[in-house]
């Protein structure tokens, strides 16, 4: 890959459910990347399409992971976690950027000129690849807690506030991986 002024996408992933990380993606594409008329917000794909571009996105490009933990979540708000997951993704990328477009309306702290675009993610084809691989990720995670709290479903709501989760949270009470100062969290856990 030849990288002149390389351009890094970030996305996240993960911001509003009640558990789980926040997992946000930094990707440089190759200018010759072979999938480029692909690349869609990753809610705009299904499952298995985001799981085979997310195979050729890690082949073919340059990609830095950033996790905020929900405890981290908890401590300093979702919206600094988020910011500080998109600059450990940056901070990840096997190259410094020349510069970094966002997905949204706001600014991490980065080591490298920073641009915010609102619908980014299905605007800048970059964006488009940190979004698949944010959620690819994201996913990947709370498939692995749904082996070890399977009473709560979280290989098919992925965290979000489901029907499912919401009973599990009343009759289980919260797990270790849920954001205790998201209200539906708080009150379950003062219930037991």
């Amino acid at each position: 890959m030849t990288i002149g002024h390389p351009i890094a996408g970030i996305d996240e992933a993960g911001r509003g459910p009640l558990a789980g990380p926040v997992v946000a993606a930094a990707v440089i594409l190759p200018e010759n990347f072979s999938a480029i008329s692909a690349l869609r917000d990753s809610k705009k794909l299904t499952a298995r399409r985001r799981e085979a571009l997310a195979a050729i996105i890690r082949a073919e490009a340059l990609v830095g992971v950033g996790i905020a933990e929900p405890a981290e979540i908890d401590r300093v708000n979702v919206l600094e976690a988020t910011m500080r997951a998109m600059a450990r993704a940056v901070d990840r990328l096997p190259v410094r950027p020349a510069r970094a477009l966002i997905d949204g309306n706001r600014l991490p702290a980065l080591s490298c000129p920073a641009e915010a675009i609102i619908g980014g993610d299905g605007l800048e084809p970059a964006i488009s690849a940190a979004s698949i691989i944010a959620k690819t990720v994201r996913d990947t995670v709370m498939a692995h807690a749904a082996n070890h709290w399977p009473q709560y479903g979280f290989e098919g709501h992925k965290g979000y506030g489901a029907a499912l989760h919401m009973q599990a949270l009343e009759t289980f009470g919260p797990t270790p991986i849920h954001r205790f100062s998201y209200a539906p969290v708080k009150r379950a856990a003062e219930k037991i």
